[in-house]
């Protein structure tokens, strides 16, 4: 497959105007304690908050979806908030999440390799197969077409676009041994010798 830039794809800016936001119900015990009860209800406070302008996918397990249908019951009932049953070891579902660029009106889905900040050098967690998986399996619920750039170890929440040029980021993610060690800051910034060339022309 072409990269997205080559198909003409660009990056959106942080600013500009989406359909919908996804979040992921807390429930990882190393992260959230007592069974994340007291992280929970905020997290039900952010997404009704959020719903009130656009749609809420949220991903839950099954030992979690109780929780969430209790606290969002009517959002839930009305369709703003959609429960996507998908397992992951964490929440934060900006950095596992696909980055979608776009073309006039069409959406790609890109799907990067994750490993928890930093996998087996300085990870946070050592079992990050379900976040790694989350992306593909998100696209395929949704059947949003997808583009593999799983040679590059990538956090979405470590890049930022302004939509006219400007990537944003920053050395200690990218440049981390715990991502890409085998790459330079200029092989990087080039992006000439793996698959984050749809950034080259943002």
């Amino acid at each position: 497959m072409k990269t997205p830039k080559a198909l003409g794809y660009t990056m959106p800016a942080e600013y500009e105007k989406h359909s919908a936001t996804i979040m992921i119900w807390p429930e990882r015990a190393g992260s959230w304690i007592y069974g994340a009860r007291y992280a929970r209800p905020v997290f039900a406070e952010i997404i009704k908050a959020i719903a009130e302008g656009e749609t809420v996918y949220l991903a839950v397990s099954k030992n979690s979806e109780k929780s969430a249908r209790e606290l969002l019951e009517k959002q839930i009932s009305c369709g703003i908030v959609r429960l996507v049953n998908l397992k992951t070891d964490d929440c934060w579902a900006r950095d596992i999440s696909p980055v979608f660029v776009k073309k006039k009106g069409e959406i790609l889905a890109v799907d990067f390799a994750f490993n928890a900040w930093g996998g087996d050098y300085n990870g946070l967690y050592k079992d990050y197969s379900n976040d790694d998986k989350f992306a593909e399996k998100f696209c395929n619920e949704f059947n949003y077409p997808t583009y593999s750039a799983r040679l590059f170890v990538l956090e979405g929440g470590s890049v930022h676009s302004n939509g006219k040029g400007t990537l944003i980021t920053t050395e200690e993610c990218l440049l981390s041994r715990g991502r890409n060690p085998e790459l330079s800051k200029e092989e990087i910034e080039r992006n000439e010798n793996f698959r984050l060339k749809l950034y080259e022309n943002l």
